[in-house]
């Protein structure tokens, strides 16, 4: 593995290596954990199909109640690592994990918040890039430099962002304050994000890269691999890579938004 930047907040082969070793003492509890979100997902996939002709009002209740349930499990997946990891538990019970309902309603109010925040930088981009429209009369060039610099601008976003639901299930924080947070602690740290990020995504865009270049049982068996390992060391990883940079964290308690942009 990369050792990437020794003296930065965190190093990627550190975090992955403590992260295979809490995986493999509790692999069955949060593979477990996310073969329900799996679960979660298709059956409201399988359900969602079945209702969209019989009723509306059933069809939304039932997308609410999917959709708390998923991210309940998540924000639960989440506080089970931590407590294994911090207080060094063998067997942690579900009522330990389950988020509370404040924590979850902060949860949803901070993720919708994210969204308008996304849609106003899409907005923004739309409205700097409008003038190459008029400048080279070519709408193509200007619809694909908004979608280039759309996908950097969602990219850069959502790491910086990544962490607020850490902070809301593990230090209790309002949904803005836990934004503003994520920001303050990823600042500096970008880069060994992006490479975190794509060493836990490399099976995964090689399952579709294979699938797309027609060797189905090549791709069948990286896409197990994925979901049965990647993704329990990848929930690992992050809430590790959280906890390593909120140790070494130096700046303020309540970080503003501006401040922490760049």
């Amino acid at each position: 593995m990369i050792q990437f930047l020794k003296d930065s907040t965190f190093a990627v082969n550190d975090v992955i290596n403590r992260a295979w070793e809490v995986l493999k003492k509790h692999y069955f509890s949060i593979a477990g954990l996310c073969l329900l979100l799996f679960l979660t997902s298709n059956a409201s996939g399988v359900l969602s199909f079945y209702f969209r002709d019989v009723n509306l009002i059933l069809s939304a209740f039932m997308l609410i109640i999917f959709t708390t349930l998923y991210f309940g499990i998540q924000l639960a997946l989440f506080k089970y690592i931590f407590h294994v990891v911090d207080d060094d538990k063998q067997q942690v019970s579900l009522r330990e994990t389950w988020p509370t309902t404040k924590e979850i309603s902060y949860f949803f109010i901070a993720m919708l918040s994210l969204v308008m925040m996304v849609l106003l930088g899409f907005a923004i981009l739309g409205i700097i890039i409008m003038p190459v429209i008029y400048i080279y009369h070519n709408i193509k060039h200007g619809v694909n430099l908004f979608a280039i610099f759309s996908f950097i601008f969602l990219i850069s976003f959502m790491l910086r962002v990544a962490f607020y639901p850490f902070f809301i299930i593990d230090r209790h924080e309002k949904p803005f304050k836990a934004i503003r947070l994520s920001f303050a602690i990823t600042r500096g740290n970008f880069f060994k994000l992006l490479l975190l990020l794509v060493f836990l995504a490399i099976l995964h865009l090689l399952s579709i890269y294979f699938n797309y270049r027609g060797f189905p049982m090549l791709s069948a068996m990286l896409s197990l691999l994925n979901s049965f390992l990647v993704v329990p060391l990848s929930s690992v990883a992050v809430a590790l890579a959280y906890r390593q940079m909120m140790k070494d964290y130096k700046g303020e308690e309540d970080p503003t938004f501006i401040k922490n942009i760049i």
